[in-house]
């Protein structure tokens, strides 16, 4: 074979390779936390109702937002209330995770609560503009 036809035959396996790789299917990333993104797997708090204006994410149970910059959970996203503390702010949820998220009232899982079913939004009613904490069920 000469060279000319191997370089031939090496440049279609590897034009050959790479249509594979782009069409190759992809797994699903796994949310990034506190990235503004409202994504699955997540509990998302809104500034305002009806999931508007800036946004907060989270990933995990959180027993105490914070009440001052710098050291509050702030929300993330474009929108009113971008880099607002979270405590006392959040007036609706989205839970994207598949277990109900309760937000509390207190810090520390304390008070009444509102609770956010699995795969659902809402506006907060006990705990709107009033939340200090969430915890993730069972």
């Amino acid at each position: 074979m000469t060279t000319k036809r191997r370089l031939v035959r090496a440049a279609i396996a590897v034009a050959g390779a790479t249509m594979l790789l782009g069409i190759a299917p992809t797994t699903a990333s796994a949310a990034t936390p506190r990235n503004g993104v409202c994504e699955v797997g997540e509990i998302c708090f809104y500034w305002f109702i009806d999931r508007q204006e800036s946004l907060s994410d989270f990933t995990s149970s959180l027993d105490n937002y914070g009440s001052s910059l710098p050291s509050c959970y702030v929300f993330k996203s474009d929108g009113l209330g971008q880099g607002d503390c979270m405590k006392n702010n959040a007036m609706s949820a989205w839970n994207r995770s598949s277990r109900i998220v309760r937000v509390y009232f207190n810090s520390y899982y304390g008070g009444p609560y509102d609770n956010v079913a699995a795969g659902t939004w809402r506006n907060l009613n006990v705990t709107s503009n009033e939340n200090a904490s969430h915890k993730f069920l069972l």
